[in-house]
């Protein structure tokens, strides 16, 4: 807690609150807008109660971040979300798509500050080693899916001595369900659900739950808790205000509209499953004053294929018109899958799969939000997970091989990801060409653009130069064309 004392007008200040300190010491009461409880004297229409928009905003609430998240709603909100991921394809799609887009096939370790070049070298090799030994990249993706659909991941490092690397620990993803507040400890704004947390809002250990508690062996038995120290617990999710300290669905937005998308569909066919049902029916344009040959109500006949038949006198034969689906039908649907791809900041094509409203310019145009929203979210895991995994396991690497701690103290990591492809490589590479001539970008920038290391790239041209060489071949002359109009 920070405190200013002083003469009138200092701050006494804490955390969460400033309060203004006169002469006397006492509080100074802040003003009200109106001495009349209840009544506001508003100059926005948006702060104004009126009977056409009081039921609009009847369920505001004035909680902080962590009450409205609270374990009620937080355990309500994944349930449905794993409810609609499961069974609503679209759903499904628009998680993998996300969580595969920001983890690829893996970020690969670049570092910086090494001893040496070969060191760099070294520790890239050994660390690439031990992730693919682990299954990080899977990993990942699995917390990179749960991040979105539950809204937060946790993964533990644990002792796995059957590894066959020097490090001998490895990361294990964790339910959010299992990070839960335990029944012997009392309600404590410095515990948020089972984190516990300092006087700055800082993390320092979690109660995680040996069982998850929707499991067998928990229901059988009583639950049991461990206390982990933060050092040995990662926790990824997305923080939407200030003062949050656990994540919620980041398709919570979206889910009535799932629902609502998975009705429509399901009312739509079966309105045309009922049409179709009835291959023909019976009916008569005669009065009721009139006489006909009398019929059966709803009685049915069945049709023989390819016949030839007569119908009762003052009958006729019809169909039900196929009324669904309507000429609207598709354009509602893609409109819906639209507002529900806003969430996650993913353009309405990349949720539907089908980009054949687009032409080249308005397609790359949807996806630099998106990619942009990518890069984002990997920045969020290198700093959340991976530069916390790396940082153990030199620790660990370090004394598995005898070194001193402070050997690769200014080692560095730096996590590339895969690269997004361009839909004219042509085009992208005479502007690559461009960029670098006029050195507004490095060789570097380019290749981590791609997701690859330029030394390592710059080697293996060197390599196939030197070759070529021996060999007596040329590089092929290669005959640009002229530019082309956007299809």
């Amino acid at each position: 807690m920070f405190v200013l004392n002083g003469d009138a007008g200092d701050l006494n200040v804490s955390v969460g609150r400033a309060v203004a300190v006169p002469p006397s010491g006492r509080a100074v009461r802040p003003a009200r807008f109106s001495e009349n409880a209840g009544i506001v004297r508003a100059r926005y229409d948006s702060a104004m109660t009126t009977p056409e928009n009081a039921r609009h905003w009847r369920l505001t609430d004035p909680f902080s971040a962590d009450a409205a998240a609270n374990p009620a709603v937080r355990k309500i909100l994944r349930e449905r979300a794993r409810y609609e991921i499961a069974n609503n394809t679209y759903a499904k799609g628009l998680v993998l798509t996300y969580a595969s887009d920001t983890i690829g096939t893996g970020p690969r370790l670049q570092l910086f500050g090494a001893p040496s070049e070969k060191w760099e070298n070294r520790l890239e090799s050994a660390f690439g080693d031990w992730a693919e030994e682990t299954g990080l990249v899977e990993k990942l993706t699995t917390m990179a899916q749960a991040k979105v659909g539950d809204g937060e991941a946790f993964g533990l490092l644990v002792l796995n001595p059957d590894l066959a690397g020097p490090v001998k620990f490895e990361l294990v993803p964790v339910e959010c369900d299992r990070v839960c507040a335990s029944y012997e400890m009392l309600p404590s704004p410095n515990n948020v659900d089972g984190v516990i947390i300092d006087s700055v809002g800082n993390p320092v250990s979690y109660e995680c739950m040996n069982e998850h508690p929707g499991s067998q062996n928990c229901a059988s038995a009583a639950p049991v808790w461990d206390r982990v120290s933060a050092r040995w617990m990662v926790h990824w999710f997305r923080k939407d205000r200030p003062e949050q300290h656990r994540g919620v669905s980041e398709i919570s937005s979206a889910l009535p509209l799932f629902a609502q998308l998975r009705r429509y569909t399901l009312a739509t066919i079966a309105a045309a499953e009922t049409a179709a049902d009835y291959a023909a029916i019976l009916y008569t344009d005669n009065p009721a004053t009139q006489t006909a040959v009398k019929a059966v109500p709803f009685d049915m006949v069945d049709i023989t294929k390819r016949t030839m038949t007569v119908l009762p006198d003052g009958w006729k034969m019809g169909q039900f018109n196929p009324e669904q689906p309507v000429t609207t039908y598709a354009e509602f649907k893609r409109e819906v899958l639209g507002e529900i791809a806003r969430c996650l900041q993913v353009p309405v094509n990349v949720i539907s799969g089908d980009s054949s409203r687009h032409n080249y310019a308005s397609g790359r145009l949807d996806h630099q939000t998106y990619h942009r929203a990518i890069r984002i979210n990997q920045q969020s895991c290198s700093r959340a997970i991976l530069n916390r995994v790396f940082t153990e396991w030199l620790a660990e690497y370090s004394l598995a091989n005898g070194f001193s701690p402070g050997k690769f103290a200014d080692v560095r990591p730096c996590w590339m990801y895969d690269g997004f492809e361009h839909v004219d490589p042509k085009k992208e590479a005479d502007a690559q060409a461009v960029r670098l001539a006029n050195m507004s970008t490095s060789y570097a920038a380019e290749y981590a653009k791609q997701g690859r290391d330029w030394e390592v790239e710059f080697r293996q041209i060197a390599k196939e130069r030197e070759l070529m060489d021996e060999l007596g071949l040329a590089p092929a002359d290669v005959q640009t064309s002229g530019d082309t109009e956007d299809e």
